[in-house]
């Protein structure tokens, strides 16, 4: 069980989140990591008492410095070199990687070099860099327990298993976003304000929007693939909308098993400390009784492109995923700045993967290559639209 943790990104929901974990079991923190935010930071510093905060933007991470100039135990630093330092920190057994993008890819790289046990929110990683990690794991026999809640649920489902020979597929579960229902031309238009509205999770505005347009679901079935090492036929992908059942396995005998709990990520999120163990959670409790009907669906890969594009960079291999990926994350960007609308957002990585080549077998600088190129891609995808 987990005992001494360094978090990640400390200031978004998983990160305070996690920190509620953190104070109902009683852990201690080394290391504290965000962005920016300055005033969130400064209170999680102050209450937790870490050895090391980072704040990714140096600005910002020198506005820190001068409010913790008091509390001499708290080291402040920035940029990548930080995040890297926060996640080897020698007090901590446990890393939780909850930053959003491509950003933790080397801290958790770090991390398992150092031997550290991974907690894993951080969908990019896996998806851009997850045969690099995997195999870094392997070789240095560290653990990665998934903290988001479709993978925590198959996690938890696979420990009956002997071995992965014996799935005969992943039911990987979808809230279906905020259009559920919608055609493709309804909501081509649709502006950031209209989005950000999931009907079941309270997440950051990065990880909704993706839950809009599936793509959020395409990262989790590349993500199944590199942690269970199954090929793309297994892993398939079920609209279930009422988000009580996080997912589910089926078994070569025709068995299935299921994961099913209120909607609550602190669960996840402490079974991923606490593992093999469970200890008591004050997460609100299931009840069968009033959780109404249980519904199943195909996902609409017309409507929502993104999730089709996701498996279809898995299946090209190689760098594609990064290039997905980093096309996404600018396009979110651009999005979330009203400069484009939702039905250009899968236009923009689509044309990305269209433009770039694929890298087979890829080293961590060919990954952060293409990512760089991705997002080059993207932007000019983006100028030629304005053009037009």
């Amino acid at each position: 069980m987990t005992k001494c943790i360094s978090i990640l990104g400390s200031t978004g929901s998983i990160g305070t989140q996690t920190l509620e974990v953190v104070d109902q079991l009683g852990l201690q923190v080394a290391a504290l990591t965000a962005r920016s935010n300055v005033d969130l930071m400064e209170q999680q510093a102050r209450k937790y008492l870490p050895r090391l905060v980072v704040l990714y933007d140096e600005n910002a991470a020198q506005a820190l410095r001068e409010r913790l100039s008091d509390q001499k135990e708290t080291e402040v630093c920035s940029g990548m070199e930080g995040l890297l330092r926060a996640a080897v920190v020698d007090e901590a057994d446990t890393v939780l990687t909850a930053v959003v993008g491509m950003v933790g890819l080397q801290p958790t790289l770090a991390a398992i070099e150092a031997g550290k046990k991974i907690a894993l929110a951080n969908k990019e990683t896996l998806v851009c860099g997850g045969e690099l990690v995997m195999a870094a794991a392997a070789e240095k026999g560290a653990e990665i327990v998934p903290v988001d809640s479709e993978h925590s649920a198959i996690f938890q489902c696979l420990q009956s298993c002997r071995d992965c020979s014996e799935v005969a597929r992943i039911l990987l579960t979808c809230s279906g976003g905020t259009f559920y229902g919608r055609k493709k031309e309804e909501i081509y238009h649709a502006t950031a304000r209209e989005a950000l509205k999931n009907p079941n999770w309270d997440m950051g505005a990065k990880v909704t929007l993706d839950s809009a347009t599936l793509m959020n679901k395409g990262l989790e079935v590349i993500e199944a693939m590199r942690l269970y090492d199954l090929p793309l036929k297994k892993v398939c992908v079920v609209v279930h909308r009422q988000s009580i059942i996080h997912s589910m396995v089926e078994y070569c005998d025709g068995a299935v098993l299921a994961q099913l709990g209120a909607p609550d990520m602190r669960i996840p999120i402490q079974y991923a400390m606490t593992h093999p163990e469970r200890l008591t959670s004050p997460a609100q409790r299931f009840d069968p009784f009033s959780c109404g009907e249980l519904t199943f669906a195909r996902p609409d890969l017309d409507t929502f492109p993104c999730l089709r594009l996701a498996m279809e960079a898995v299946q090209a291999g190689g760098t594609a995923c990064a290039v997905l990926n980093g096309a996404n994350e600018t396009a979110v960007s651009l999005f979330l700045q009203n400069r484009i609308v939702f039905g250009q957002i899968p236009e923009l990585v689509d044309a990305a993967l269209q433009r770039l080549g694929v890298v087979q077998n890829p080293d961590l600088a060919e990954i952060l290559h293409a990512d760089a190129q991705a997002r080059e891609a993207a932007m000019d995808a983006y100028h030629h639209l304005v053009k037009v």
